[in-house]
C-alpha cells in the first residue's frame, strides 16, 4: 500500500468525525496561537528597545551605578546600587579627549497638569547636552541651557506626546504647566521622535534642568552629602576612541570615589554594543518564558491527540482485523495510524499559526495612549511552530498506532 493511499485513507477517516477532529485539534490550535502570540510580542519588545538605542548611534557609553558585589545585571538595578554619581563626576569626564559631549540626567515617573488636563510622563533632569547624546529635535523654542541649570529655573521642554496630552493642537510655549505643585515654563518642545522603551513611548517625555530636578523634584544625595545623577551619557567623537575612553572614565571615577587599588569599581562603563546585548538577554529568556507557557496547551493538546486515537482503535479493532487478513502488515497499520494523528496535529498548528498571526498583527496595531505595542512573527517562530505540531502528532500517535499494529487479527476479527 504506498503512501498517497495511506494519506487518502487518513483524511477520511477523520473526515468521518468532524465534531471528534476538531475538537481534538483545538487543544493545537490554541497552543501554537498562544506561542507565536506570545513569542512575537517578546521579539517585538526586543526589536523596539534595540531600535531607540540604536537610534542613538554607536558612538555612546553609558555610566551608572554598580554594585561590585551582586552578581551579573543585577549590579547593576537599582535595588542593588547606591546613588554615587554627581555633576561633579560628569563635569570631569567632560574633559576627557575624545568626549563630544556628556549628559548626566536623573528620571522617574511623573504626573505634569495644565488646568483639567494631566499627562503621566517619564521626567529627564538633565544638562544641556541631553538633546544632543539623546539625538532629539526642537519643533519649537529652545532647550534648556547651562543657565538655566545654574539657577536651577523652573522651566521645561516637552515631549509630543506630552504636548499633545496636554494642549491638543494648541500652543504650549510660554504656558505654564504644574509638577508637584510647582509651577513650570514650558520654553520648547520635542520632534516626534517615535520609538517605545519598555511600552513607555520616547515621545512621553518632559525635560527639566538636573539642579531642578535635584532641589525640587526628587532629592536624593551621596554618603559625602553630594546631589547624585542616575546615569551619565558620554557621546564619544568616534567609535575609535572608546577603549580609551572607558580607561580614561575608570581612572576618574575611582579616583573621585576613592577606591583602594583592590577595591572593584562601584560603577560601570558600558558602550552601546554591551547596552543591546543586555536588552536581548533580558528580551530573550522572557520571549522564552512566554513560549512555556503557551507551550503548556501544546501538553494538553498532545494528551488530547494521544487519547482520542486510543479510542479510535478500540473502535476500529474489526476493520484491522480486516486489513490484516487481506495481507496488510504490521508496518502499515502502524504507518496509518500515525499519519492520522500527524494530520490532526498539522491541521490544528495550520490553524493555530494562522491565528496566533491574526492576535500578532492586532496587537500591531492597537495604540494604548500613543504607545504601540510592537509584535513580530519572525520565520523561525513559523518553522518552529510547524516543528512542534508534526513532533507532537508523531509522538501522540506512537503509543496508539503500536498498540493497533500487535492486534492480532483472528482476535480483532472476532471484537464487538
Amino acid at each position: 500500500m504506498k503512501f498517497f493511499e495511506f494519506f487518502i485513507i487518513a483524511m477520511r477517516s477523520l473526515a468521518a468525525n468532524k465534531l471528534r477532529s476538531g475538537l481534538t485539534m483545538l487543544g493545537i490550535v490554541i497552543g501554537v496561537g498562544a506561542v507565536i502570540g506570545l513569542m512575537s510580542i517578546g521579539r517585538g519588545a526586543e526589536a523596539s528597545i534595540t531600535d531607540v538605542y540604536q537610534g542613538l548611534g554607536s558612538n555612546v557609553l553609558y555610566v551608572q551605578p554598580q554594585n561590585p558585589d551582586a552578581p551579573g545585571l543585577a549590579g547593576m538595578s537599582p535595588g542593588f546600587t547606591q546613588a554615587n554619581l554627581t555633576l561633579k563626576d560628569g563635569d570631569a569626564i567632560a574633559k576627557v579627549p575624545g568626549v563630544k559631549g556628556v549628559a548626566a540626567t536623573s528620571e522617574n515617573f511623573i504626573e505634569v497638569s495644565y488646568g483639567d488636563q494631566k499627562s503621566v510622563s517619564v521626567i529627564d533632569g538633565t544638562t544641556p547636552s541631553y538633546i544632543d547624546v539623546y539625538n532629539y529635535t526642537l519643533a519649537e523654542g529652545r532647550f534648556i541651557t547651562d543657565r538655566d541649570v545654574l539657577r536651577r529655573d523652573e522651566v521645561i521642554v516637552l515631549g509630543s506626546k506630552t504636548t499633545e496630552e496636554l494642549f491638543g493642537t494648541g500652543d504650549a510655549l510660554g504656558k505654564e504647566v504644574k509638577i508637584k505643585g510647582k509651577r513650570f515654563t514650558v520654553i520648547g518642545v520635542f520632534e516626534p521622535k517615535g520609538g517605545a522603551f519598555f511600552g513607555f513611548s520616547m515621545d512621553g517625555v518632559v525635560v527639566i534642568p538636573i539642579t531642578t530636578y535635584q532641589t525640587s523634584i526628587y532629592s536624593q544625595r551621596t554618603a559625602q552629602g553630594d546631589d547624585t545623577v542616575q546615569s551619565i551619557a558620554v557621546q564619544l567623537d568616534s567609535p575609535d576612541v572608546k577603549d580609551a575612553v572607558i580607561s580614561d572614565i575608570e581612572a576618574i571615577l575611582r579616583k573621585s570615589h576613592r577606591l583602594a587599588a583592590d577595591e572593584k569599581n562601584d560603577f560601570s562603563v558600558v558602550s552601546q554594543e554591551q547596552v543591546i546585548g543586555m536588552v536581548q538577554q533580558i528580551t530573550g529568556i522572557f520571549t522564552i518564558f512566554l513560549g512555556a507557557l503557551a507551550g503548556i496547551s501544546l501538553l494538553v493538546g498532545s494528551i488530547g491527540i494521544m487519547n482520542i486515537m486510543l479510542v479510535s482503535v478500540t473502535e476500529r479493532t474489526r476493520e484491522i482485523g480486516i486489513r490484516k487478513a487481506v495481507g496488510a502488515k504490521r508496518r502499515d497499520i502502524l504507518v496509518q495510524f500515525l499519519l492520522e494523528a500527524a494530520a490532526l496535529s498539522l491541521a490544528g498548528g495550520a490553524i493555530g499559526i494562522a491565528i496566533g498571526w491574526a492576535m500578532a498583527y492586532g496587537i500591531s496595531n492597537v495604540d494604548t495612549g500613543g504607545v504601540a505595542i510592537k509584535a513580530v512573527v519572525s520565520p523561525d517562530i513559523i518553522i518552529l511552530a510547524i516543528s512542534v505540531s508534526f513532533i507532537i502528532g508523531i509522538v501522540s500517535g506512537i503509543y496508539p498506532a503500536i498498540r493497533a499494529s500487535r492486534l492480532n487479527p483472528i482476535d480483532a476479527l472476532h471484537y464487538g
